[in-house]
């Protein structure tokens, strides 16, 4: 009787801990609106609370670029916290700063670049990555 009820339990432990080491989200943020911001700040935190090995990437283009540069981030004391964590990126697409005149220097530690954001995005949507586009 009691190996019936082990059984059980046992594979649902194995699911629920192999489940959250699966747990990776890509973040879409193209908005310049400070809420919006806040807000991706927000889910980070709430995610690497819930699940500590969740891997988490923001991706940036358009007029998101501004949450990754010096004096027009909102976010700049966050982003510094969670970029020390390894399982946390931010990637702000190449081709939205040469667009908009921006070099690397004018970037917040901890920020890195790809060269086409949208790509970024579709490859870890076809390595099974969430996709959550940031907009409130």
């Amino acid at each position: 009787m009691k190996k019936q009820f082990l059984l059980p339990v046992a594979l649902l432990i194995t699911l629920v801990s192999h489940a959250q080491s699966d747990y990776k989200v890509v973040f879409d943020l193209t908005s310049k609106d400070s809420i919006d911001h806040r807000a991706v700040i927000r889910w980070l935190n709430e995610i690497t609370k819930a699940s500590a090995d969740a891997k988490v990437e923001v991706v940036m283009y358009g007029m998101g670029t501004s949450f990754a540069i010096k004096g027009k981030s909102y976010a700049a004391e966050d982003i510094s916290s969670l970029s020390c964590n390894k399982n946390i990126s931010f990637k702000v697409c190449a081709i939205a700063l040469k667009n908009q005149g921006v070099d690397q220097s004018q970037l917040l530690p901890g920020i890195q670049t790809t060269p086409d954001g949208i790509y970024e995005i579709i490859s870890k949507q076809k390595d099974n990555w969430g996709y959550i586009k940031v907009k409130n």
